[in-house]
Parts: C-alpha cells; sequence; structure tokens
C-alpha cells in the first residue's frame, strides 16, 4: 500500500521548518505538555521548570520548553475557544507523527500527555470559588468533532441523547457531544484536592454560556435546565471552553488529553473572583508534580 503523502496545502510547513500557526520544530516537541489559554500564564509554568530550552511565540501561540524534576515538558498557550484547540492538537499530533521532510505519516505512532489547566465558570451551587475541578466527561457545545470521522466512536452516545432530550436542545445549535478524558491521566492527577466533574465547553462567553447583557437570550432558562440535569449519578458542574474539543480530537487522534480547572465564579450563586492567580499558581505546581 502506498504511504499517504500529506499535500503542502494541508499541512503548511513554514521556510525554517517549523509547523505553521504554532512555529514549533518537531525536535522541540516534547512528550508532555502543559497547555494554558492565557499566553502569559506560559511563563507561570515556566518558572516551575528546573531550566529553559526554548521559547517561541507567534499570534496566541506561546510556547516554553524545557525540564521539571529532570524529565523534558513544555508548556503551550492556545488562546481561547474550540477553534484554536482543532489547530493545537492537529499541529501538535502533525510534529509528533508526520515526517516533515517526506511529508508522509511516521510508521510508528507517538503518544502525546496533554494537561490543560484553565479556569471556569461552577453550574452548581456547592462548587466553591478555586475548587480544581477535572472534566472527566467534558460536553462540546462547539461542534468541532462533529466534522472529523469516528466522531461517535470515541464520544458518549447515552449521555449526549439523554442531555439533549432533558434540556431541550435547540436544533438550531450543534449536536453536542460528550468524550472522556483520559482515564490514566485522570487518576494520577485526579485525588482527593479535585472534584471529577462534567464539564461543558462552550462555544462562546456570553450568549453561549447564558450570560445576557443588552441581546436576550434564544434560551433563556438552558442553564438552570442543566443544572438540574442527571445521568444517572453524573450532573453538569462548570463551564470552560476548550475541554472537548481537546480530549475528543486526542482520542481520535491515539493521544492521553484532560482539563483541570479552578473555578473562578458561580453561575448559580452570582458570585466570582477576578483575583484568581493564587489559585491557578498553586494547581499548576500540583499538576507539574503529578503529571
Amino acid at each position: 500500500m502506498d504511504k499517504k503523502i500529506i499535500a503542502p496545502s494541508e499541512l503548511i510547513i513554514n521556510p525554517d521548518g517549523s509547523v505553521f500557526h504554532l512555529h514549533l520544530l518537531p525536535e522541540q516537541l516534547t512528550d508532555r505538555v502543559i497547555l494554558v489559554g492565557d499566553p502569559g500564564r506560559v511563563n507561570m509554568v515556566a518558572s516551575f521548570f528546573d531550566s529553559i530550552d526554548f521559547e517561541v511565540s507567534a499570534r496566541e501561540f506561546h510556547t516554553i520548553g524545557g525540564t521539571y524534576q529532570g524529565k523534558p515538558i513544555m508548556c503551550l498557550s492556545h488562546g481561547i475557544g474550540p477553534d484554536n484547540i482543532d489547530i493545537v492538537i492537529n499541529e501538535l499530533d502533525a510534529l509528533a507523527n508526520i515526517d516533515f521532510s517526506t511529508r508522509e505519516i511516521r510508521e510508528h505512532h507517538r503518544t502525546l500527555h496533554l494537561v490543560r489547566i484553565g479556569t471556569s465558570g461552577a453550574l452548581q451551587p456547592e462548587l466553591k470559588l478555586g475548587t480544581p475541578v477535572i472534566a472527566e466527561k467534558a460536553i462540546g457545545f462547539d461542534g468541532v468533532l462533529n466534522y472529523y470521522a469516528g466522531r461517535n466512536d470515541v464520544s458518549d452516545l447515552g449521555f449526549e441523547q439523554a442531555f439533549c432530550e432533558s434540556v431541550g436542545w435547540n436544533p438550531l445549535w450543534a449536536k453536542p457531544y460528550v468524550v472522556d478524558a483520559d482515564e490514566h491521566l485522570v487518576d494520577i492527577i485526579g485525588r482527593a484536592d479535585m472534584v471529577r466533574g462534567n464539564t461543558i465547553s462552550a462555544v462562546g462567553f456570553y450568549g453561549p454560556q447564558g450570560r445576557e447583557l443588552r441581546v436576550p437570550l434564544a434560551n433563556p432558562d438552558l442553564n438552570k435546565r442543566i443544572e438540574e440535569f442527571r445521568y444517572g449519578d453524573r450532573k453538569v458542574t462548570n463551564y470552560e471552553m476548550e475541554s472537548a474539543p481537546l480530549q475528543g480530537l486526542a482520542r481520535l487522534m491515539g493521544h492521553k488529553a484532560m482539563t483541570v480547572c479552578s473555578i473562578i465564579a458561580n453561575r448559580m450563586r452570582h458570585d466570582a473572583t477576578p483575583n484568581y492567580k493564587t489559585a491557578i499558581h498553586d494547581l499548576i505546581g500540583t499538576v507539574l508534580d503529578r503529571i
């Protein structure tokens, strides 16, 4: 069988040999990758490193690679939203599993361990500000995974159906998908100091998460319906914008991925704190020690 050759229009490689958006070279990729939204937060993560080997910055994609406790690791910012995750995970996978000199898929698959550290809004009143919540199941409102073959093979179809029926899903929206985090990563990182939750990845911050400013919402009671939804003993714990495409694409590509977020707002209690950097700093240290 002829090997698949990836066309230049499908995988754009920069003149220096780096991948198009991230500007990373294949030799810079490490097997363990910490993902954060804010480019400035990469420096916070890197402040824990024992050594720094390289730094690359392009648009919202900021990467610092080095070592932590003697092991290679890198931190990469993905910006805000599921569309950026589509770029980041595809390009990380290309760095790992496509030969840039021949454009052929490598014979031996390389598996990456991807852990996203972020912030989130709680959808259950008992979740206190500063609580770390793991997206044990991520519920994608973004539709990204629906564009890929094998989407149903990595999704919890029963959860999806029950959720859509319970909340009265608007047919104008993208069909939700539900994807588990990697069980091994969850087991080594998720301990008694973290909540194992079921996290929604929204396609926006305001209307798509039920925030109403000047324009009324199409479904103003959606968050209340989500709060009341149950699937066995599971309930939806929190909102963010990236965990579902991360975990879904990672599963399709054969990588291990999970998300853990610090709660900085509680949508049911209507409280929030903009002063969350200490909690994020502590969460970063915890994840680095366990990954």
